[in-house]
């Protein structure tokens, strides 16, 4: 019988060796970065057309924006638009070693819980 190497693995580890780890953590940051995004909207009653135009984009720019798949938004639109939300973009690189040993860390506390 054939055994399958993925048996006891992540989603990361699995992502990784199908080479689809980076595509599959950009959708799910822009996942996020739109939810929040569609969430203030709702909160302020802002229309798309006004928050497009505060961002200084076109309406078709902003469905991009919001398309959790369309990952090929710059930061430059990204920060826009935090700002015309009266909001901060922030963006960091973090060393894998220390991702680990945080992620590591926080299954500790949620198993402790």
């Amino acid at each position: 019988m054939k055994s399958n190497k993925h048996i006891g693995s992540t989603l990361e580890d699995f992502l990784r060796d199908e080479g689809r780890l980076g595509e599959a953590t950009a959708i799910a940051i822009k996942r996020v970065l739109a939810y929040q995004i569609e969430e203030h909207m709702k909160r302020t009653g802002t229309t798309k057309s006004s928050l497009a135009e505060r961002i200084g984009i076109s309406r078709s720019a902003l469905d991009h924006l919001l398309d959790p798949k369309h990952t090929g938004t710059t930061i430059k639109t990204l920060g826009r638009a935090a700002a015309a939300m009266g909001k901060d973009l922030n963006i960091e690189l973090v060393d894998k070693s220390k991702k680990k040993k945080a992620d590591s860390s926080k299954a500790r506390v949620r198993s402790a819980s």
